[in-house]
């Protein structure tokens, strides 16, 4: 577990309030990366007791676009929230449970990948999305035939 103090440190460099909403919502997503906002919600929750959704659904848009929280937005799959944010990295996701693990820069630093053609963009950033099998899911499929 982080530091709750860094959490802190996070929200008032970005202008923001230290607020019990903030900080769980922070600390949750610390420990359970890539996880929804309702999953976010339910666990604020539990540790505040009755914080409405649309304060959740707040606080995730505010500290996204503080850059405190990076929302990710897998093909099919509600949109995501983890606090590994400044770095260029890519996801793996199973396709069968939809388990998501990070994977750093695929050659270098970001963008790490490079367009054939830029379009006369500076292309700073390069979104990845690895799809196959998680090892589980993998093992369960052979164990299946």
């Amino acid at each position: 577990m982080q530091d709750p103090d860094t959490f802190h440190r996070q929200l008032r460099e970005a202008g923001m309030r230290v607020t019990a909403p903030r900080l769980a919502v922070l600390e949750i997503l610390h420990a359970h990366p890539h996880s929804t906002a309702d999953v976010v919600a339910a666990g604020v929750r539990t540790r505040l007791g009755g914080v409405s959704t649309q304060t959740v659904y707040d606080v995730l848009r505010a500290c996204s676009e503080r850059g405190l929280l990076r929302r990710i937005e897998p093909a099919g799959s509600p949109v995501r929230y983890e606090t590994r944010t400044g770095d260029n990295h890519h996801h793996l996701i199973c396709r069968a449970c939809g388990a998501i693990v990070d994977i750093d820069c695929v050659v270098g630093e970001a963008p790490c990948v490079v367009p054939d053609r830029d379009h006369g963009y500076r292309v700073d950033e390069a979104e990845v999305t690895f799809w196959g099998e998680c090892p589980s899911c993998l093992r369960k499929t052979q164990a299946d035939r």
